[in-house]
């Protein structure tokens, strides 16, 4: 049984994935159905290792293991890319914001919604809504609080491989369960994707170079802070 610092003295039910042990809650466990239904294969194998890696980040560091919230980690690195939802009729995507904020207001809906998330107090709802709003942003979700954290360090592994105490084997069945040999492809079509449909949010992030190197006529002209500042 795991437990979670809001309620420290009740165990949490668990499960086991690719060997790896995880809170088996039913708040959870809707939240990956509902990240199954939403996403494409590749993204869902991503937000699964995601995921997977990040409680193997917790269990080889003493710190994150007495101060995670296991349910609120496993809800923001299952719903993170949400906002890459690909389909016309999508509810999750806007015309305005940051992909990353997009699957953030989705996952604070979905927890706000659910029988056992309306008992979450606003923090907790707001650590999941940090943690997805800056799990591409490094630089500042390192100082957040340690949920926050930590879902940042498990999308990173996804992409640079074993890290933060990771081991390769434990690395490398979690990718056996899961297959990552489609993930950069799609991660490329993806933001060349928003860098077409919404280039104003991709301006001065990390996505520019993507509109840069793909897109014809990109970046928008005068939305850049670099426009601002010497208009």
């Amino acid at each position: 049984m795991a437990q979670t610092p809001d309620s420290p003295t009740k165990p949490l039910p668990v499960r086991t994935i690719a060997g790896v042990t995880v809170v088996d809650t039913q708040i959870v466990r809707d939240a990956q159905q509902f990240a199954r239904e939403h996403s494409t294969d590749w993204v869902y194998r991503h937000v699964m290792r995601t995921w997977l890696f990040g409680v193997q980040i917790i269990k080889h560091n003493p710190t994150l293991q007495q101060g995670v919230d296991l349910e609120a980690h496993a809800i923001a690195t299952l719903l993170h890319d949400l906002g890459w939802h690909q389909t016309a009729t999508s509810s999750f995507v806007s015309n305005d914001k940051r992909f990353e904020v997009d699957g953030a207001i989705a996952a604070r809906e979905f927890i706000r919604k659910h029988q056992d998330g309306k008992l979450w107090d606003e923090y907790r709802v707001q650590r999941v809504w940090d943690a997805i709003a800056l799990h591409t942003q490094p630089s500042i979700a390192e100082y957040k609080e340690l949920d926050v954290k930590v879902t940042g360090n498990g999308v990173l592994a996804d992409f640079a491989g074993p890290i933060y105490g990771v081991t390769k084997s434990e690395y490398d069945a979690v990718v056996q369960e899961f297959p990552n040999d489609d993930f950069l492809e799609g991660v490329d079509d993806t933001i060349v994707w928003l860098c077409k449909t919404k280039p104003q949010t991709t301006v001065d992030t990390w996505q520019q170079r993507w509109g840069e190197h793909h897109v014809e006529n990109y970046p928008p002209k005068g939305v850049s802070f670099w426009d601002l500042v010497h208009r």
